[in-house]
């Protein structure tokens, strides 16, 4: 649970699900913004803004788990390949690089920000290819991050090399970090053992591309598939968690909180990738999306083990 509750006084009568709803309610009025959406339960909030200025107004110690997906800054004109087409690798302004420099200073800058909001024990994932995942791991080491996996996401089916001149990108760095050396982070261990056949879950994750119904409402350019959302929210939160995203895109990040039973934070600069996001968290509001049934049935096994 958040070590979080804004002052307020824990009554006899009031429930951890009673003190998180609070205290998700107290991030949501504090930041000061009108949300550009919010679910009708309330559980899951948008806002349109920069991610630096809404963190800003976030309290301090008020998140349990962060996912970012920063931009990678590899808009510079170059070519790849989607379903069997050359395509432009060119994303838009906010993905052009004005330099490592500018780079490093961003990267440290928002994460300062991201290590501010975690909870004491809270933990940060952020995804990145080779362009931009040193600079977040060398800013993670220089904030007092207690780095706790690099998990290296192997794509499935991944788009060809068109040059011919390197080896195929086929990987992705997701770093996992905890909040500094003190954190006493959480993660569900049995959880994460039970569905890997029993045995412990390596950090080489094989999970392929978002499906094509994860893009009926459109699609984010790197867009990430639920199925690694999914288990990343999993192993590192509990029920009613809060889980923010800064760069929330087409929140990939929101759809796996929301389905799993957490309270989920994500903010965009970009009204078109927030619509997305609108349409997504709304279809799995009418469908009221359940946790998958395997999921439940791993948690009833862990139960009856805890109970023998």
């Amino acid at each position: 649970m958040s070590s979080y509750n804004n002052g307020s006084v824990n009554g006899p009568q009031q429930t951890s699900e009673d003190i998180m709803a609070h205290s998700y309610k107290h991030i949501i009025s504090k930041i000061g913004l009108d949300p550009f959406y919010s679910t009708k339960d309330g559980k899951a909030t948008l806002f349109k803004a920069d991610c630096r200025n809404v963190m800003d107004s976030i309290p301090p110690g008020s998140i349990n788990m962060i996912f970012a997906d920063p931009p990678y800054f590899l808009s510079n004109g170059g070519m790849s390949c989607h379903a069997g087409r050359r395509v432009s690798v060119n994303k838009g302004e906010w993905d052009k690089s004005k330099g490592i420099e500018e780079t490093h200073k961003f990267n440290l800058e928002w994460l300062k920000k991201c290590q501010n909001t975690l909870t004491d024990n809270g933990t940060i994932w952020v995804s990145g290819t080779s362009h931009v995942i040193y600079s977040i791991g060398f800013a993670m080491q220089q904030l007092g991050f207690k780095i706790l996996n690099d998990i290296a996401w192997f794509k499935i089916n991944p788009p060809p090399n068109l040059s011919c001149r390197y080896f195929t990108h086929a990987t992705e760095t997701i770093i996992w970090a905890a909040k500094n050396i003190n954190s006493r982070h959480y993660f569900d261990y049995p959880l994460m053992r039970k569905m890997n056949n029993n045995k412990q879950m390596q950090s080489l994750w094989s999970i392929t591309a978002p499906k094509q119904e994860e893009k009926i409402f459109g699609k984010h350019p790197t867009q990430k598939p639920v199925t690694l959302l999914e288990r990343i929210v999993l192993a590192s939160t509990e029920k009613n968690n809060i889980v923010l995203d800064p760069f929330t895109g087409s929140s990939t990040t929101g759809v796996a909180a929301y389905r799993l039973g957490r309270y989920f934070i994500g903010t965009d600069s970009g009204k078109e990738y927030l619509d997305l996001s609108v349409k997504r968290l709304n279809f799995e509001q009418r469908t009221k999306h359940p946790v998958k049934e395997e999921i439940k049935k791993v948690e009833k096994d862990i139960e009856r083990l805890v109970t023998i």
